[in-house]
């Protein structure tokens, strides 16, 4: 028995009635399949042909939560069609409960209303996120490892399963701390910036001062008599780090980057290493803490004595675990069992980015979860724009692609050519034990033993 309050709250806007939604989805699946080769429309596809933003989309798409008519005119005129009266309706009145119950043809609280709105699932989590898993003994780990004086973490996994995530929280609880903090992406330097080390060690230290509110002063530091390296050192030791009294967090993400600048990649790490050898010795350098992250392993010859990647708190992120994603379900008020778990883990594994999605789709009660892992085995549904994006990369690298051709057309695992390997772990497609690789799930499987062969 449900127990309302005698007070309703108005509710303005219009929802779509029952009829109005099957008119709508039978006119968006007919364009899908002659305009989108069968493929479901994503939510940014369908913001680019509405105009309307995902969270308006999502909101159209529930039938809960009203929207003004025009919101409904602009989607169904994407697809053609007319809004009619019957295809939308006034909500039903939402109550609050003072203990006695109120008649009338009231309906209590969907079990899926949250109190937040999830997004689509793409890039960082938010730092106010429910959503966010916490990666444990990993996490405290880098927590305590970020205020010890001249510290380094390196976080190393393939793409999409939390890096940015992760890194975010740590810059955050330094911030907390009263640090200074900067987060720099290396995939943000041009390639033109990337082919000089004198430009990129510029480029660095400006980005970096950026982000520490600090106005560029090069000119006063940097000396081509002293070389590039020499002159980023002193523009660290004698400004950036100088100016402040706070230690500075330096995180730095999508470091592999420079895996394809073999030789910026060898001297850039050196000073990395260098710097992280110095605070053992030198006060000023005590302050920086280094956290770096990377999608595989280093796959360019560095000398042993010069690599950041071998010293420092290694942390590498891991698939989730069956409680983890119990746990993602409930943030997301699903009706979940540990059945549901194991089969949607049987299609796409523990992968972070796919469990996210596939839960995400249920919320947006897209499909139920049957007809969810039927359109992902056939690459269709919530996860086909994604394997199409892979796709894309594949195809622009004949070798790489007859490289997983190997490994999802074997039941054993497979030995690959090592740089194969690692390009194929960073996308996230293989997991790896030395060279020998096996398909990270199913659904990849599944996805390209069709198209490859």
């Amino acid at each position: 028995m449900f127990s309302f309050s005698q007070k309703t709250k108005r509710r303005r806007g219009i929802i779509l009635s029952s009829e109005g939604w099957k008119r709508l989805s039978y006119a968006q699946r007919r364009s899908e399949k002659e305009q989108n080769g069968s493929i479901s429309y994503t939510l940014e596809d369908l913001n680019e042909m509405t105009g309307l933003s995902a969270h308006t989309l999502t909101k159209v798409r529930r039938q809960r939560s009203p929207v003004d008519k025009q919101t409904l005119e602009y989607y169904f005129q994407a697809f053609g069609l007319t809004l009619e009266e019957e295809d939308y309706t006034k909500p039903i009145p939402e109550v609050e409960t003072n203990g006695s119950q109120t008649k009338g043809e009231l309906e209590p609280k969907s079990v899926n209303s949250l109190a937040f709105e999830p997004s689509l699932p793409e890039g960082q989590v938010s730092l106010q996120s429910k959503l966010y898993v916490d990666r444990g003994s990993s996490e405290s780990s880098c927590f305590k490892t970020v205020m010890q004086a001249g510290s380094l973490i390196r976080i190393k996994a393939p793409r999409r399963m939390g890096k940015s995530s992760l890194m975010a929280r740590i810059v955050n609880h330094a911030a907390q701390e009263g640090y200074k903090t900067v987060f720099l992406s290396l995939q943000m330097a041009d390639r033109s910036i990337l082919q000089d080390l004198d430009k990129f060690l510029q480029w660095f230290s400006a980005s970096v001062g950026l982000a520490m509110h600090l106005p560029n002063r090069m000119d006063g530091y940097w000396d081509e008599l002293f070389g590039s390296k020499i002159s980023c050192k002193i523009y660290f030791e004698q400004y950036l780090l100088a100016k402040t009294n706070q230690p500075v967090v330096l995180a730095l993400d999508d470091v592999d980057y420079l895996f394809d600048y073999p030789e910026l990649a060898d001297e850039f790490f050196g000073l990395l290493r260098a710097w992280h050898e110095q605070a053992k010795n030198s006060g000023v350098w005590q302050k920086l803490r280094l956290v770096v992250a990377h999608s595989t392993e280093v796959y360019i010859p560095l000398n042993v004595n010069k690599s950041p990647f071998n010293v420092g708190i290694p942390i590498e992120l891991e698939p989730f675990t069956a409680s983890q994603v119990e746990h993602l379900a409930e943030q997301y008020d699903l009706d979940w069992s540990i059945q549901a778990t194991e089969q949607l883990m049987q299609v796409v594994d523990g992968q972070p980015y796919l469990i996210q999605l596939g839960l995400y789709s249920l919320w947006q009660e897209q499909s139920d979860l049957a007809s969810l892992l039927e359109q992902a085995i056939a690459g269709t549904g919530i996860y086909a724009d994604h394997l199409q994006r892979l796709s894309w990369t594949l195809e622009k690298d004949s070798p790489l692609a007859k490289a997983l051709q190997k490994v999802v057309n074997s039941s054993d695992s497979v030995e690959l050519e090592l740089l194969q390997a690692f390009k194929l772990e960073s996308l996230g497609l293989v997991k790896l034990q030395g060279n020998q690789a096996v398909s990270s799930c199913n659904l990849y499987t599944n996805y390209f033993r069709d198209r490859l062969n």
